[in-house]
């Protein structure tokens, strides 16, 4: 299945909450589980939210490996398709 999963830090984040942060998603990429895969990632030019295409067995595995992060970020998961252009009927 394809999950959106949209992050935005949150603003009130101590220096020390941050570096956390960081550490935690340095952490993930570093071992990322073998039954995700990431299919893209993008953030918003101004930095205020990040987006990620996942591909994972369900939505229980997406939040399980979002959860480190409930703390530092706000985030909604979006189970997704894919389409291909538009018609109208």
């Amino acid at each position: 299945m394809l999950f959106m999963l949209t992050n935005r830090t949150r603003k009130d984040l101590s220096a020390a909450q941050y570096a956390e942060l960081a550490t935690l998603a340095k952490a993930f990429y570093a071992s990322i589980p073998s039954e995700v895969k990431i299919r893209g990632e993008w953030s918003a030019t101004d930095y205020s939210n990040n987006y990620s295409l996942l591909e994972a067995p369900d939505i229980e595995t997406v939040c399980r490996i979002q959860a480190p992060f409930e703390e530092f970020t706000e985030t909604l998961i979006v189970p997704v398709t894919a389409i291909s252009g538009w018609t109208a009927g």
